[in-house]
């Protein structure tokens, strides 16, 4: 499912914490289509989304076939999905309380039920946490049945994705056409270039999350001009991730196309890095400097943070 390839001994969970070896045989214990281990919830639009400075619901971009009004969209909801398992374990992890729902193994709910909490004031769908990319199989049959009623009505509903990326290509394609299709984005949040520093910092590799932002830059980018369909962020943690780091970051999504957005997220001390303070406008403004050599839409986030 995600791309860690897990080797689980008996007894014992794999990385996200999902699947347990039973007596030699592998049980998932959330993550299929109708055992969702998650929190949902309404969150009025325009939000905090990371591509807000061009998704139609904080923008209108895309009127009238993929938002409501040509602004934001004022009085209608996003349907945030807050997944309770992560395929990554960031040592600065902003949403570590999903580790909670993993332990617990709830609240759980289904892909039909969960997709039922669409209604006409919902005008797009996004999936995080945790990430999406540890139960797949849900959140994509929760997107289809929610795409099928809202085209019954007649109704706008876009497919977002905010992810670490770190999932099987099969499943990273089948998002982003989604996304695609619907008017929404798929949002890569690549923690580093150099694959020791992201291992180091998230336990994984972060080859296979690059190789599914290149599939799906070079299959979908080009597709759909007046809104971007792909876009990263890169939390710029002080001491960690530097100027070079995102250079490295930059030069890669340039690689596929110069358009592609790119934000910069400002830090804020969490979960095992509470000693680190926050990003500094010096280091933002460097970082910015070194991305806008290959990239054309570079953004700095969370500006209220930077010391």
């Amino acid at each position: 499912m995600c791309a860690n390839d897990c080797v689980i001994g008996d007894g014992e969970k794999g990385f996200c914490g999902l699947v347990i070896n039973k007596d030699g045989r592998l049980t998932r214990l959330g993550g299929t289509p109708d055992r969702g281990v998650l929190e949902w919830y309404y969150d009025p639009l325009p939000t905090n989304c990371v591509a807000w400075w061009f998704c139609p619901g904080c923008t209108g971009s895309g009127y009238p076939k993929y938002a409501h009004m040509p602004r934001a969209e004022a009085g209608y909801v996003n349907l945030a999905v807050f997944y309770g398992a992560c395929s990554l374990d960031c040592l600065f992890c902003q949403n570590w309380h999903y580790r909670n729902l993993t332990a617990r193994l709830k609240p759980m709910m289904s892909a039909e039920d969960l997709a039922g909490k669409v209604n006409k004031n919902v005008s797009c769908i996004c999936f995080f946490g945790g990430d999406p990319s540890a139960q797949m199989p849900h959140a994509l049959k929760t997107s289809m049945i929610a795409l099928e009623e809202a085209k019954r009505g007649s109704r706008i509903l876009r497919i977002c994705w905010e992810t670490n990326g770190n999932m099987k290509g099969r499943f990273a394609d089948m998002a982003a056409d989604l996304s695609l299709r619907s008017g929404g984005v798929v949002k890569f949040d690549l923690k580093a270039w150099d694959e020791n520093i992201h291992i180091a910092l998230c336990g994984v590799s972060n080859r296979a999350a690059l190789r599914n932002f290149s599939m799906i830059g070079e299959k979908y980018f080009e597709r759909r001009g007046e809104i971007p369909v792909l876009t990263a962020s890169t939390l710029l943690v002080p001491g960690y991730i530097d100027e070079v780091e995102v250079e490295g970051v930059a030069e890669f999504l340039a690689s596929i196309d110069p358009e592609i957005p790119y934000t910069l997220l400002a830090f804020y001390p969490q979960y095992r890095m509470t000693d680190l303070p926050t990003t500094s406008r010096r280091q933002a403004l460097r970082c910015r400097e070194a991305a806008e050599k290959h990239l054309k839409n570079v953004r700095i986030g969370n500006v209220h943070l930077l010391s």
